[in-house]
């Protein structure tokens, strides 16, 4: 499956921005999506995820409260809606997918597929 994401853009802090991705090819049923952050000179790091089947959903501590993962009925788009910015939010987001669920959802290396990724900038 491959994925897409947009929205991103520059946002002053305490504004919001709702992020999305889109997978071409195939539905995510059965695969369990997430977005990831990275900031320059910093590593890759989870944001959000919503598991498979169960679409329970689970959160980084520091946007828990503040984002929001969702996904559409037709399982062929995954959002991030973001509130409450904050300048350390400040990163390239990448959507990612894996099939099923692995409790280890937190590492980049257990997901097969990304999206492009797109920027988000929060200013003070």
């Amino acid at each position: 499956v491959q994925l897409q994401a947009s929205g991103g853009g520059l946002v002053q802090a305490g504004g919001s921005l709702r992020l999305s991705c889109g997978a071409s090819g195939r539905s995510l049923s059965g695969y369990s999506v997430g977005w990831f952050r990275q900031a320059p000179g910093k590593e890759r790091e989870f944001v959000a995820a919503v598991r498979e089947r169960t679409s329970s959903t689970v959160y980084a501590g520091s946007v828990k409260g503040r984002f929001t993962i969702s996904r559409d009925n037709s399982w062929k788009t995954l959002y991030l809606q973001m509130n409450s910015l904050k300048p350390e939010d400040t990163a390239v987001y990448y959507c990612t997918a894996r099939l099923g669920w692995s409790v280890h959802y937190y590492k980049p290396g257990e997901y097969k597929n990304w999206g492009q990724g797109t920027q988000v900038t929060v200013s003070s």
